[in-house]
């Protein structure tokens, strides 16, 4: 059920704050300010995103009563993941019009929706053909109009962007007016009150981004239905978002550094006494020496003999010859004996 009832209080209540968690009047005139924080996330990477077709935040004051009784409403406020299609709002107050209920708004199409995944966060509202009514003003729209659009989208690493658009006709208490985007545009009908309108307000920083299609800040004074006057403001296709973070870069391991053989512990190199060179280190023993000719051979290696060979092959032949002769000279002494 859309309706919501509102009892006339003795003083002047505080604004009462719907399920959307944005408070009224976020982009007042002036420069256009973030709405408070929605608290919907996409885990730890903290980006939000909320949308709102219709918010009105005003003041009503009572013909018979020197009280205001205070209206506070939305239609289809969503934080991400949500969406929502309404496309009409009614709101009861005591004291207005017996208490009966109020239609604020009834529209064709009125949609809005936010989401927040894959490192963005996105948020849009539209509204179609729709009008709008203050309480005092049954038959009188405050304003008319055939379609109204808001679009933010805040991309982790990227400048966020918003846009806002008014296509087609407005009409405000009844006249049809031209908007313009280099300042409000104002609205009198004597004896009925006075609209000002804001025109496709937008704005960004480096990680949010807000934008609203139409902001009315309405003072009406309609003497009817126990209505003394209606003063606030009432914001039309807003959208909201703040950027997730960025994802953080993984950190690279450290290369390792190739194993070193291990080794036994250096051994400095002895440092040659004066006036000798350096031993260089000894050469495996089956390398051979190339020599030059006339350079006198050390050893053999080829045949394993060496220079006193001659010499004993002579002693050993004199041997053989003393031997023979000896035995040569004992057979004849034998033989002259006998």
């Amino acid at each position: 059920m859309n309706s919501n009832t509102f009892r006339a209080p003795s003083a002047r209540v505080p604004a009462r704050r719907t399920t959307a968690v944005l408070a009224a009047g976020v982009l007042a005139a002036g420069p256009l300010a973030l709405a408070a924080p929605a608290h919907a996330t996409d885990g730890p990477t903290g980006g939000e995103a909320s949308a709102v077709v219709l918010r009105a935040g005003l003041d009503v004051g009572l013909l018979d009563k020197t009280v205001q009784v205070p209206l506070r409403t939305t239609l289809n406020a969503v934080e991400a993941p949500q969406s929502a299609e309404k496309t009409a709002l009614s709101v009861t107050l005591d004291g207005v019009d017996k208490g009966r209920p109020i239609r604020i708004l009834r529209a064709d199409t009125a949609t809005a929706e936010a989401a927040v995944e894959g490192g963005r966060a996105e948020a849009s509202s539209t509204l179609v053909q729709a009008k709008v009514h203050v309480p005092g003003l049954p038959l009188l729209s405050l304003i008319e109009l055939r379609q109204v659009t808001s679009e933010v989208s805040c991309e982790a690493g990227k400048q966020p962007t918003a846009a806002a658009n008014v296509l087609g006709h407005v009409r405000v208490l009844g006249k049809k007016v031209t908007l313009s985007a280099g300042g409000p545009t104002v609205v009198d009908v004597p004896a009925v009150g006075k609209v000002t309108l804001d025109l496709s307000k937008t704005s960004t920083t480096s990680t949010t981004a807000a934008a609203a299609a139409l902001q009315l800040k309405v003072s009406v004074d309609p003497l009817e239905l126990n209505v003394a006057e209606v003063e606030g403001e009432i914001t039309l296709a807003e959208a909201t978002c703040t950027s997730p973070q960025a994802p953080a870069e993984e950190e690279k391991p450290a290369q390792e550094k190739p194993a070193q053989e291990e080794t036994g512990p250096e051994q400095p190199a002895q440092e040659a006494e004066p006036g000798e060179e350096a031993e260089s280190p000894a050469e495996p023993e089956n390398n051979i020496s190339v020599q030059s000719a006339g350079e006198p051979t050390q050893n053999l290696a080829e045949t394993g003999a060496s220079s006193t060979t001659p010499y004993l092959a002579g002693a050993a032949g004199v041997l053989l010859v003393g031997g023979a002769a000896a035995s040569v000279l004992a057979r004849r002494r034998s033989r002259g004996q006998g």
